[in-house]
C-alpha cells in the first residue's frame, strides 16, 4: 500500500485546527483501502492553543505527527521541516485554513498514478485576495518570468503533490534563505497541472501582510536572479555615456557662445538623482551580500522543540 504524506503548516489556527480535520477525514475516507497517510502538522511557533488542538485531534489517529518548533521560523520553514521528515511514496504540502481544498487530493493522486512526479495546483481566481494582492502578485510573476532562470508558474503556490524522487532532490537543496516556489521550480521533473478554486478562509485572517509580502518577493527575485544586479552596470554605463555627451555639448555651446551662468537648481537635481541612482544601487548590492552573509553563518533551517 503507498504512502502518502500531507505536510500542513499552523500558525495561530486554534479555532480552525478541529474544522480542518473533519473535512480532511472526509476527502480521504474514500481512499484508505488504496493508500495509507500520514499527516505532518507543522505548529510553527503559536501563541495560541493550537499545539493543544493539534494533539487533542490526534488522539484517535495514528497517521498524524506533529513537529512543535521552538520559535516560529515561518511556512517556509515549516514545509521544508515536513519534507525532512516525511516518509510517504508522495508528498503534498497544502494551509490549514481550508484555502487549498483537502477534496483536490485524490484528483493529484490520480494524475501522480499515470506517471506524474509533481502534480500542480492552480488556483482558477484570485477571488478571495484584495485589489493590491492581486495586482502586486501578477506584478511579482511578470517580473520574475522575465529575469530569472527558471519559470515560476503563475498562481502557483505550495499546494502541490510531488513524488519521493523529488522530495530527496528538495533535500539536498541546504540553502538557509529558501525560497520555496523557486525550489520546486528548480529541481524540475515531470509536471501535471490541475486547476482548484481558492475556498474562502474558514476563520481569523493571514498573518502575511503586505510588508511581509514584499520581503517575499525580493527573496524570491534575488534567490534565483543576478539581473537586478547586472542592471546596475547597464545603467552606470548609460549614465557615463549621457555625461560624456552632455560634456562635449558644453565645450561646443561655450567654444561658439560663451559661458552662460551656472544655475543652482539644475546642479541640485543632478546631484540628487545621481545620489539616489547610486543609494538604490547600494541597496540592491547590499541584499545579495545580506543572504551571502546569513547563509555563510550555516544556521539550521528550524529548530523541533518537541515531536508528538
Amino acid at each position: 500500500m503507498k504512502k502518502i504524506s500531507l505536510i500542513i503548516p499552523f500558525y495561530n489556527e486554534a479555532s480552525g485546527v478541529s474544522a480542518f480535520f473533519e473535512n480532511l477525514d472526509k476527502a480521504l475516507a474514500s481512499m484508505r483501502t488504496n493508500y495509507s497517510f500520514e499527516i505532518i502538522c507543522v505548529n510553527d511557533g503559536s501563541q495560541d492553543n493550537t499545539l493543544e488542538q493539534l494533539i487533542n485531534c490526534k488522539m484517535g489517529r495514528e497517521e498524524v505527527k506533529i513537529l512543535e518548533f521552538s520559535r516560529n521560523f515561518g511556512k517556509e520553514a515549516a514545509i521544508t521541516a515536513g519534507l525532512d521528515y516525511a516518509k510517504g511514496d508522495a508528498v503534498i504540502p497544502m494551509d490549514s485554513d481550508l484555502q487549498h481544498p483537502p477534496e483536490t487530493i485524490p484528483v493529484m493522486i490520480a494524475q501522480w498514478e499515470q506517471g506524474f512526479d509533481v502534480v500542480l495546483a492552480k488556483r482558477t481566481d484570485r477571488a478571495t485576495d484584495g485589489f493590491i494582492q492581486e495586482v502586486t502578485a501578477r506584478a511579482f510573476y511578470e517580473v520574475s518570468r522575465h529575469i530569472s532562470h527558471i519559470d515560476i508558474p503563475a498562481d502557483v503556490g505550495d499546494f502541490r503533490l510531488m513524488d519521493q524522487k523529488v522530495v530527496a532532490a528538495l533535500k539536498g537543496m541546504k540553502e538557509t534563505c529558501r525560497f520555496m516556489k523557486g525550489i520546486f521550480s528548480w529541481v524540475g521533473f515531470r509536471t501535471a497541472t490541475i486547476e482548484y478554486k481558492v475556498n474562502p478562509r474558514l476563520c481569523g485572517k493571514s498573518s502575511f501582510n503586505t510588508w511581509k509580502r514584499w520581503n517575499f518577493a525580493l527573496e524570491g527575485i534575488t534567490s534565483f536572479s543576478t539581473v537586478p544586479l547586472r542592471v546596475w552596470t547597464y545603467l552606470g554605463g548609460a549614465i557615463t555615456f549621457l555625461s560624456f555627451c552632455y560634456a562635449l555639448y558644453l565645450i561646443v555651446k561655450t567654444a561658439w557662445f560663451g559661458a552662460d551662468t551656472p544655475g543652482f537648481a539644475s546642479l541640485m537635481v543632478a546631484i540628487l538623482a545621481l545620489s539616489g541612482v547610486q543609494l538604490i544601487g547600494i541597496g540592491v548590492l547590499g541584499e545579495y551580500i545580506g543572504r551571502i552573509f546569513m547563509e555563510s553563518k550555516q544556521r539550521p533551517v528550524y529548530i523541533v522543540r518537541q515531536i508528538y
